[in-house]
Parts: C-alpha cells; structure tokens; sequence
C-alpha cells in the first residue's frame, strides 16, 4: 500500500479539480489530503473565509475509504511576494503535517504537492520520493505576489523532485529546463458522468437554443465573446455555470436578458444541465495565464459530443481544431456559434465522446502511475 501526502491549492470540497480526481483514483494507495491554508488577512476580503482559520483544529474527515482530508493551519500573507515569509510560513505548517503524519503511521510517504510554496517545506518533512504536478503558470496570477519569487520557488521545488507532471506544452518547456523527469499529462474528465450529458438537447431546433458555458468567472474569460453572442442571438439562452470570483465585474453580463447566471452547481447535476446546451463555449482572454491552462471544462465538453466553440487559447484546444470551432474574434465566434448551431453530423459528435473517453481521469491517472513506475517510485 503506497502512502501518499497531497499538499493541495483546492479544497478537497465541494468542487473536484485535477487534486482531487488524481488521488481519488490511485491505485493501493493511502492518501492524507491537506487543504491549502488561508491567510490571517482572507476574512477582509471574504467574510466567508472567517471558519476556516480554525478548521484546522477540527482534525481529520474521512473522504473516502483510504483518503482523509485534514486543513492546514492558516499563514501570514504575502508568502508569495516575500521569500522570508514563505519559509516562516512552511516551517509552521510542517511542524502541523509531522504530528499529522505520526498519528496515522506515516514514517516517509511520497509527497505529492501543487504550489511552488511547497519548495520550502520539503526539506522539513520526512518523504521517499517527491513529486511537483505543475496545474497553472503560477506566476501569472494577479494579486499578492511577485512573479520572480513564485518562478524561483517553483524552480527549487521542480528541481528536488523525482518526477514533475505538468498539463500544457508551455509549462513543459519551461519544467524540463529545470528537471528531465519532467511529463506533460493534461488534465481530463470524469467521461463515466458527462458522458450522460450526450445527444440533442431537448431545445434542438427550437427557436431557443442554449449556448453553455461551465466554470469559473475570472479575469482570464473573452466576456467581450459572450456580450457579442448575447446580442447576435437575442433569441438564444446563453447560460453560465460557475461561481464569479471575487473582483471580477459581471454587471455588463447581468445587463443582458438573455444571459443566464446560475452559479456553482454540484458537479452531479452539471450532466443534466449540460444536456440542454446546443453549444459548449470554451473562452479564454489571450495572456501568459490563459495560454497554459488545461481546462477541465473543455475535456467534459469533449465527453459530451456537443459541438464546441473556443477561443484559440489556450493553446491546448489547438491539438482539437478537427472537432471544434475556433474563434479568432467576437465576430468570427459569432459566426462559428451560427455554424455549429446548423452542425448536423453525428460522426463529428462521436469523434469528440472517443477525445473526451481518451482523456478521461482513469487514463490520466494510469499515465501517472506507469511514469512513477519508470522512475522506481511506483510498485505495481
């Protein structure tokens, strides 16, 4: 039984991200999932952030069968902007994980972290081997950081590891500089439940269609996309599923009447929402964020069948341009967006369900496994 400890930038709950989908299916294997922490500042800016400062105290929830979820104890802010900071910060968290790790038995599991803070906490926790799964350009982010801290945090962290996963090609070139175990595997989908989102929608042909957009509102989204089809297709739902994140503007969104925010859904119910989109719109705003992002929204999309209309970046949708409609410009997406309302080919939409089973969470974790076996970390 391999023991694995997860140092995670999303909470194992209520909405699964790469985090949560790697661990929930490796194989003989017993997992302690740590949530990130937050800042002592993060109550000023969210009032719902005040809980878990203390959640920490609140010791371990069996998420699944061989995986608990503990919560890290909160940290000073501007860990990302300041060295010094992070290191105070990460020496306090790993006395935290030790006594976690002693309670339940773990003398020196593989350690499995996802920000480029985690650089200065390894050296502070017993581990066999170490592996960095590289998500998003964290450099890229706004906010509280200075990005040439965050790329030399993540150039120590990718260089102590034995293995460095990464979900887009641009991430690749930059890791493989640092470490040459370093593997591109993109994020994928959960194909068993989106998968059920596939065939015409119940509006097909009707004077109404919808053009659905899953995930989370922030900077990076084309909103100039979604304003434009909003007035080329008064007739059109154009609905939006996902939380808006904080300091993003929508009021040019909610003055629309045709678009339709409906907020976080539990990702139980996105199969049955899905099934009335006639359009799956994928849409990212060009920038060093956007060009390296895995989405996992595209992957579902693909489970689906449905025809897909996406921006050109990231860059990653480009491997699908035989599937999907790509759009160059709010008028070209337009135009797209009449085309793919019009598609009629059902080969079309099998191609896409094979893409979206090809990358499904199974598969992805089953690459991951065979890499680490490679490398000597992984037994089968």
């Amino acid at each position: 039984m391999h023991q694995i400890v997860c140092l995670s930038t999303s909470n194992y709950h209520p909405f699964p991200t790469r985090k949560q989908n790697v661990m929930n299916r490796l194989r003989d294997a017993e997992i302690l999932y740590f949530d990130p922490p937050v800042s002592w500042l993060a109550p000023l800016k969210d009032k719902n952030a005040r809980p878990r400062l203390r959640k920490y105290r609140q010791g371990a929830e069996q998420a699944r069968e061989n995986l608990k979820v503990y919560a890290l104890p909160p940290v000073l802010p501007f860990g990302n902007k300041f060295r010094w900071i992070n290191r105070w910060n990460q020496r306090r968290q790993a006395r935290y994980v030790r006594r976690i790790l002693r309670e339940n038995g773990f003398e020196k599991p593989l350690l499995w972290c996802y920000s480029p803070t985690a650089a200065d906490i390894v050296g502070h926790l017993p581990h066999s081997a170490l592996v960095y799964d590289c998500v998003d350009r964290h450099s890229a982010y706004t906010g509280m950081i200075d990005p040439a801290v965050v790329d030399a945090m993540e150039k120590d962290l990718a260089s102590r590891a034995d293995v460095v996963f990464c979900t887009a090609q641009g991430l690749y070139e930059t890791l493989v500089e640092y470490n040459p175990h370093t593997r591109l595997i993109p994020n994928g989908a959960a194909y068993e439940l989106f998968s059920q989102a596939a065939g015409e929608s119940q509006g097909a042909g009707k004077k109404q269609p919808v053009l659905g957009f899953v995930g989370m509102l922030q900077d990076c989204i084309a909103y100039d996309y979604l304003l434009a089809a909003a007035k080329a297709f008064p007739q059109a739902r154009i609905q939006l599923i996902g939380r808006v994140m904080p300091g993003v503007d929508i009021s040019a969104l909610e003055a629309q009447p045709n678009i339709e925010l409906l907020g976080l859904l539990p990702q139980t119910e996105l199969p049955s929402r899905m099934k009335d989109f006639d359009l799956c719109l994928n849409l990212f705003a060009p920038g060093r964020l956007s060009k390296d992002v895995s989405p996992l929204k595209f992957y579902e999309y693909l489970a689906t069948g449905k025809p897909i209309v996406s921006t050109t970046e990231p860059l990653q949708v480009q491997d699908y341009k035989d599937l999907i409609y790509l759009a160059e410009s709010p008028a070209h997406f337009v135009e797209l967006c009449r085309q793919a309302l019009a598609e009629k080919d059902p080969e079309l939409r099998r191609r896409r369900m094979e893409a979206g089973k090809a990358a499904s969470w199974d598969n992805r974790v089953r690459q991951m496994e065979e890499c680490l076996s490679e490398e000597g970390i992984w037994q089968e």
